[in-house]
C-alpha cells in the first residue's frame, strides 16, 4: 500500500504524491476521482477497488509550488551522481564545499557539489584556484519545475507522463 499515486488539483494541476491507501480514501470520501488505473485492483472481504496511479481533487485547493529542500540526497540528484570534478559517475560520492566551510564558505546550492573521495580528498580544506581544478559545470539551485520535482517517480510511473506535461 505505499506505491505512488500522483494527485491532481481540479484544474489538473500535480500537487503532490500520496499512497495507495490517502488515494483509495479520498475517493471514497467522493473528494477525488480517480484518472487512471493500471495498477490492478485491492480486494477486501465485501468489495473490490481499483489501485489507482492518479487522482484528481474535486474542488480546487489553493496552494504554494512546492520547492526544492536543500538536502544531501537532493544535492546528488541535482548533479546526477557524478563527480563535479572529474566525472566519474558513482554511487559512492562525498559531498564538497566550493569555499570550505573554514574559510566562510556556507550550505548553500551554489557552494556544495558531488566529489569522488579522492577528489575531494585532493582539494581537501582549499580553495578551487589553490588546487588548479575546476568544475565541470557551475552549480545552481534545481530547477522549480514540476518535471524535476515529480522525475524521481516517473520510471515507474510512466503513465504520469501526460499529466507533467505543460506545466
Amino acid at each position: 500500500m505505499s506505491a505512488a499515486v500522483l494527485v491532481l488539483n481540479a484544474n489538473y494541476e500535480p500537487i503532490n504524491i500520496c499512497n495507495y491507501r490517502r488515494a483509495i480514501s479520498l475517493i471514497l470520501s467522493e473528494k477525488a476521482t480517480m484518472l487512471e488505473n493500471g495498477r490492478g485492483t485491492i480486494h477486501t472481504a465485501s468489495a473490490s477497488f481499483p489501485l489507482p496511479s492518479v487522482i484528481r481533487l474535486q474542488h480546487m485547493i489553493r496552494r504554494p509550488r512546492p520547492s526544492i529542500a536543500f538536502s544531501r540526497g537532493e544535492i546528488f540528484r541535482r548533479d546526477k551522481y557524478t563527480c563535479q570534478y572529474c566525472g566519474t559517475p558513482s554511487k559512492h560520492l562525498t559531498l564538497d564545499h566550493i569555499i570550505p566551510k573554514s574559510k566562510g564558505g556556507a550550505d548553500t546550492w551554489e557552494n556544495v557539489v558531488t566529489a569522488c573521495s579522492n577528489c575531494n580528498h585532493r582539494k581537501g580544506g582549499k580553495m578551487l584556484e589553490e588546487t588548479n581544478m575546476q568544475l565541470i559545470r557551475r552549480e545552481l539551485v534545481p530547477p522549480n519545475s514540476i518535471e524535476y520535482i515529480f522525475s524521481r517517480h516517473m520510471d515507474l510511473n510512466t503513465e504520469w507522463i501526460t499529466y507533467l506535461k505543460g506545466w
